[in-house]
């Protein structure tokens, strides 16, 4: 059980840490825009032995943390985000399980080109904290019931390089458009089961057995972010992020991947979050993956600046 909040206490401590830099942050007269978001949520539920209407006892607990840190001065800028998210839930009977896991960071030198445009490198990391499962699976060959390592920490971890323009109309949307982005995709934990092949090769997340690493140098990445009050207390912030390998260049095997948030602010610490992901990514599964999550938590926000309204 102490592993499983590992990643609930290594957010935690960085929450506390950029917290304690955000105060101060209150007389900064550098160029520099800082953005901090974190919190804590909790559910919970529990039924008597003689509730007729079923149920599982159940508890759970999510902690995210989103630190932006954006730089201008004259045609030069410097974005920097990390974005970090980690959940587990534990039903009565049943072994502690991830609802949410997580792990991202991005840094973008900008150009400016004109008012709208801009000339930009960046370097991401994505990947999660912990291990993940397929429960209850059933052994072919014994029939035997067990859980199915799929992923974890660095297994898969994407690292994405990007060259390209970055189009900004207006505050609250912008849009890159690489069409040099090559990326190295990890796999260092051998323990995580094949789930696709390469060249008729078992890989796994597209890194064929028996190495760790997989290199696409000739790719194009398109990233659109949209972050924006929709109305009074109410937020609606997507990411889409899309890859495609020049030297694969069919439709199916395009990844796509989409974050949607809505955050329902209900007063100054309290958020209601209403929350989805969907992937779709050739090398994991010819499926879309989707992903949804409600949560009512305690929250702490900071900015060193304030929002213009466009």
């Amino acid at each position: 059980m102490k592993h499983i909040f590992l990643p609930v206490h290594a957010c935690a401590g960085l929450m506390f840490f950029l917290v304690s830099l955000t105060g101060h942050s209150q007389t900064d007269t550098t160029y520099w825009k800082k953005d901090l978001r974190t919190g804590l949520s909790f559910n919970q539920a529990s039924f008597s032995d003689n509730w007729q209407g079923g149920g599982v006892n159940s508890i759970g607990l999510n902690t995210f943390l989103n630190y932006k840190a954006n730089y201008r001065k004259g045609i030069h800028s410097w974005d920097n985000e990390i974005d970090l998210a980690y959940g587990i839930i534990k039903n009565e009977g049943q072994s502690s399980r991830k609802s949410v896991d997580r792990i991202f960071l991005d840094t973008k030198y900008g150009r400016k080109l004109s008012d709208k445009w801009d000339f930009y490198t960046s370097l991401s990391f994505l990947s999660q904290f912990d291990k993940g499962y397929e429960y209850d699976v059933e052994d072919p060959g014994t029939g035997e019931i067990y859980d199915k390592l799929i992923s974890n920490f660095m297994s898969p971890a994407f690292v994405t390089s990007s060259w390209g323009v970055e189009y900004h109309p207006v505050s609250y949307f912008n849009i890159r458009f690489g069409p040099f982005s090559p990326r190295m995709t990890v796999v260092s934990d051998e323990g995580v089961a094949v789930n696709g092949e390469v060249d008729g090769e078992p890989a796994r997340y597209g890194v064929p057995v028996g190495d760790k690493t997989r290199f696409e140098w000739l790719a194009f990445q398109m990233v659109a972010d949209f972050n924006k009050d929709i109305a009074n207390n109410l937020n609606l912030k997507w990411k889409y992020m899309l890859f495609a390998n020049y030297e694969e260049l069919e439709f199916r095997k395009v990844d796509h991947r989409l974050d949607v948030s809505i955050t329902a602010k209900v007063n100054k610490f309290i958020d209601v979050a209403l929350g989805g992901i969907l992937i779709y990514d050739y090398d994991q599964v010819d499926e879309v993956q989707i992903s949804q999550a409600l949560n009512l938590g305690v929250v702490y926000k900071f900015k060193n600046y304030t929002d213009k309204k466009e």
